[in-house]
């Protein structure tokens, strides 16, 4: 919104004898404005972009130098890399309060009016010109591409009812419909997905990226604007749905690429920052450390598996619905069973499947197998890694002796803690294997079901023990070793022949 402070200048006048004075904003782009800003919060040792993981070393440093160098620049990456984030942020680079002619629909600078209608007001009213302010938000105009979008959308056209609302001739400047580009005049303008935007409109930006002004239809009239231009954009869109033209792309002045998390510490500090996990409930929500863990390694574990399109990635939205959906699943069952505390199982991943499925692009192979089989078999090598991090060199040999001397358990999501307990605590040295976890003898039910059934996962990923719908946990089956025997010297049979 438009602020209306009242300590702010509201005339020419005022503004002239005020700090907005025409030697400090005359003559400063926005891109001036952005690198001044830039430099202060660097001396000051502020964080540029709160908030974004993983990018220290990386993109923000190449952002930062594009800023430096006043490049338009354009952010390429995989969906779900927070693209979109990162420049909508750029807006708290902008000044708090920037003065322009109030009623201007370009934001004109009330020191350098590059419209008729404010060279206009300026002429007749003088010092008594009345000014605006806008706040960076005000400044920050977002466009998401698509094939529809025409010229007029971007940047403009003539109005004829404006024309005959005024009394005016239709060539007159004043009769034009600016568009989306003009309008974002002293800002940032923001581009998502640049290629799904028609070649003929990339075309159209050429003028406002390399001279700075646009043309609108026949009219003779130039607008020199002021603008920091962003793009983003998703490798695969250039084959898939589109392609920057290449006369635009060499006026870009900075390509950044983005990524995903590099290591899983990184994508579990992002998931736990954006998951809805905090949330009001009659009852304590607790996710232990190894549910978060496994379910951040299923992105990982996507994006490595040769089923899983990589092409398109696997967006780092899946591990941040699908925790949340785990959490609901299990706050369910304690609503349910009426317990005090919800704390989510491996089960329960297993029951948010369709917070995963949905976001996997699969290949060929995937596609025969499905993407529920995928998801299913992603769970499982994501629970074998975890269960590696936490009992690699512990000896479960006692566990799974339980299960070749003929036990079996079979697990309902559905149950209440206490009866998961009781018919975990049927196996030999399970419950004591759950300190591994951290876990005490007196924590709560639900803690210690979940650690318990935790470590039976482990030992199926691993293949240790062996889990079906029918019977649940019980042993591996073994299969026959190869007789060692020589073979027979005596005279073999005749092969027979086929025609």
């Amino acid at each position: 919104m438009r602020t209306t402070n009242p300590e702010l200048p509201r005339t020419l006048g005022e503004l002239r004898k005020s700090a907005y004075s025409e030697q400090r904003l005359g003559a400063r782009t926005v891109k001036d404005e952005l690198r001044a800003n830039l430099i202060c919060k660097l001396q000051r040792g502020e964080t540029l972009f709160p908030g974004i993981v993983g990018y220290e070393d990386t993109v923000v440093p190449q952002i930062v130098n594009a800023l430096l160098s006043r490049h338009n620049f354009i952010l390429l990456g995989l969906r779900g890399q927070a693209k979109t984030r990162i420049i909508r942020m750029l807006t708290s680079l902008l000044d708090p309060f920037l003065p322009y002619v109030a009623g201007s629909e370009i934001h004109d600078n009330p020191y350098q009016p590059i419209s008729k209608f404010s060279s206009e007001l300026m002429l007749h009213q003088g010092d008594d010109t009345p000014i605006a302010w806008l706040t960076p938000n005000d400044r920050y105009v977002e466009k998401l591409a698509t094939p529809d979008v025409t010229i007029a959308d971007m940047i403009g056209d003539i109005d004829p009812i404006k024309a005959a609302r005024r009394g005016q001739d239709i060539s007159d400047e004043l009769t034009v419909h600016y568009g989306l580009v003009p309008r974002a005049n002293r800002g940032i303008f923001a581009i998502n997905e640049l290629p799904d935007l028609a070649g003929k409109i990339q075309v159209g930006l050429f003028n406002i990226m390399q001279e700075g002004d646009v043309q609108i239809k026949g009219y003779p009239v130039r607008l020199p604007l002021d603008l920091m231009l962003v793009f983003t954009a998703n490798p695969e869109d250039y084959t898939a749905r589109g392609k920057i033209i290449t006369p635009l792309k060499d006026r870009i002045g900075s390509e950044i690429r983005t990524h995903y998390p590099t290591a899983l510490d990184q994508g579990l500090e992002i998931t736990k920052q954006e998951a809805w996990i905090e949330r009001p409930a009659p009852i304590e929500l607790r996710v232990p450390p190894f549910i978060q863990e496994i379910v951040e390694q299923l992105a990982f574990s996507a994006r490595e598996d040769k089923r899983v399109d990589k092409r398109s990635g696997v967006s780092q939205r899946l591990p941040i619905s699908v925790l949340e959906n785990v959490v609901s699943n299990a706050e369910r069952r304690a609503l349910r069973n009426r317990e005090s505390m919800a704390v989510p199982r491996v089960l329960d991943i297993y029951a948010a499947l369709p917070s995963m499925t949905g976001k996997l692009e699969l290949e060929y192979e995937g596609e025969l197998k499905g993407g529920d089989t995928v998801a299913r078999e992603l769970i499982r090598v994501s629970v074998g890694k975890i269960y590696d991090k936490y009992y690699e060199g512990v000896n479960v040999s006692n566990i799974i002796q339980w299960f070749d001397l003929g036990g079996t358990l079979k697990l309902d999501e559905s149950v209440p803690a206490e009866q998961m307990v009781r018919q975990l605590g049927s196996i030999q040295g399970l419950m004591e294997k759950t300190r591994a976890l951290g876990l005490g003898p007196n924590e709560p039910n639900e803690l210690r079901a979940s650690a318990a059934e935790f470590i039976l996962e482990g030992l199926y990923a691993h293949r240790r023990i062996s889990r079906s719908e029918e019977r649940g946990f019980a042993a591996e089956e073994r299969k026959p070793k190869e007789s060692r025997e020589e073979p027979s010297s005596g005279p073999r049979p005749p092969r027979r022949q086929y025609n």
